[in-house]
């Protein structure tokens, strides 16, 4: 650790006990002080942050510092709060664009780029066929622990033409359902955000370029890796704006309702993180042991990628220690590299698993009751909208977002949401990366390429140990 660091944590650690002292002092009566005191106390230690923020230079570092100074603005000056809404409309709105052409992208290299499926016979379709019970299984996972919390009942959203147009919304019968799901112009879809749409006609479209001939297969392929790469550096672009946007959205929500929201958002992120425990506990452990793949050094091969993915949140800054690692783990690199690059677009559990329940978390903070069928329909948009995100930090709000605009839901929630979403963003990115991993040696054992020795023997490398 820096020397200035430690400067900073014990100068940190001195203003959180002054101010705590005051906070105590106020609450019993033990000695009466001007607030301005308590607001000071509180403002200097946003004031550390940001010399800390400003040595760190990490934009996780300082969306979490927004937060919690959006937090102090809304109650210092909720009236100058409420009028900073504008800002997170802008960053959502930018949001908006990278829908369509990452979608597009990302689908059709996922379907037309691995057209040489084919030639990988039995170990492709075991792969998708394990990818989707799995991703499917973290869905209903989230599903089950929304609906069980129920965290976002009780939001009181403030009156806005948004959600004043929410109440006009009229249902939709299950034949037009269905028939909303196919589009009739892609520009009308893309202009009205009807992301699953898109999904559709980008699938056909991945399908229809993987059966031509590779001369005008190749083209269209490469054409559609080089926007996926374009929009997924965009994102990054626009995410270099989030700070503001979440100092904008948090302190927006707290000035228009007060402290008491918090406890919805705590409610939130607890739940994700229960229901992502549960998921590794009762889904992907039996997984290792039904299929006798050693428990403790499969633990160690994946600490160090999941670290990696935690603290970046970010998939593919783990992804080529995930592929070292689990090459010496026993699995073949065949396996290995075919398995995880593949799992980044399809198999997606942590991801999966939050977009669902922040899905219903947005309906539930807006009041909208969503029935069992329409919340099955909307499991199924979040399970082909979330494929080929993993390797962009918070590219989940990109899916939430197109999601929630295209089943009416409103935008006001998402704000809510942004303002944690760094933090939720670290577990379920550190969970995508562990499922891809065990995906390879669950792939491996099924091909009888798995390899009993390496597995039993493994231990991490010394520089991994150092890390």
């Amino acid at each position: 650790m820096k020397k200035s660091y430690k400067s900073v944590f014990i100068l940190l650690f001195i203003a959180i006990t002054v101010s705590a002292i005051l906070h105590v002092f106020k609450y019993y009566d033990l000695l009466i002080l001007p607030s301005v005191f308590r607001e000071i106390s509180r403002w200097l230690i946003l004031i550390i942050l940001f010399y800390y923020g400003w040595e760190k230079r990490s934009l996780t570092t300082w969306i979490l510092i927004s937060m919690l100074t959006g937090v102090e603005f809304g109650i210092d000056f909720p009236t100058m709060a409420i009028t900073l809404n504008f800002l997170s409309k802008i960053f959502l709105n930018l949001v908006k664009t990278i829908i369509a052409p990452l979608l597009f992208g990302t689908l059709v290299v996922g379907i037309a780029g691995h057209s040489n499926l084919k030639q990988v016979g039995r170990m492709s379709w075991k792969s998708l066929l394990y990818f989707e019970i799995v991703s499917t299984i973290a869905l209903f996972t989230g599903l089950a622990a929304i609906n069980l919390s129920r965290a976002g009942v009780g939001v009181h959203l403030p009156s806005t033409p948004e959600s004043s147009a929410l109440q006009s919304i009229q249902g939709q019968s299950g034949t037009d359902i269905i028939l909303h799901i196919f589009p009739e112009n892609l520009a009308k879809a893309i202009y009205e955000g009807q992301v699953l749409q898109i999904v559709v006609f980008s699938i056909l479209f991945g399908i229809a370029v993987a059966l031509v001939k590779d001369r005008y297969r190749q083209p269209v392929v490469k054409f559609a890796g080089a926007l996926s790469e374009v929009m997924f550096k965009f994102t990054n672009i626009v995410m270099y704006f989030a700070p503001v946007a979440v100092f904008a959205a948090i302190a927006y929500i707290i000035g228009n309702m007060g402290l008491s929201v918090l406890i919805n958002l705590l409610k939130l992120l607890a739940t994700l993180y229960v229901a992502l425990i549960c998921f590794l506990s009762f889904v992907l452990v039996p997984i290792t042991w039904f299929l006798k793949i050693p428990l403790k050094n499969f633990i160690r091969a994946v600490s160090e990628p999941a670290t990696i993915a935690f603290s970046t949140t970010s998939s593919e800054a783990a992804l080529p220690v995930a592929m070292e690692n689990m090459e010496q783990f026993g699995v073949p690199r065949k396996i290995v590299a075919f398995v995880i690059p593949t799992g980044y677009s399809f198999n997606l559990d942590g991801t999966t698993l939050y977009l669902s329940l922040a899905a219903i978390f947005v309906a539930q903070a807006a009041g909208v009751h969503l029935s069992f069928d329409k919340q099955l329909l909307l499991m199924v948009t979040l399970m082909l909208t979330s494929k080929g995100v993993a390797g962009v930090p918070r590219a989940a709000l990109v899916i939430l977002l197109g999601t929630a605009s295209g089943f009416g839901l409103p935008l006001l929630p998402i704000y809510l949401i942004l303002g944690i979403d760094v933090l939720m963003d670290m577990g379920r990115t550190a969970v995508n990366v562990i499922g891809n991993c065990l995906a390879t040696a669950v792939i491996a054992r099924w091909e009888g390429e798995f390899d009993e020795v390496m597995a039993k023997n493994y231990k991490p490398d010394s520089t991994a140990e150092l890390i």
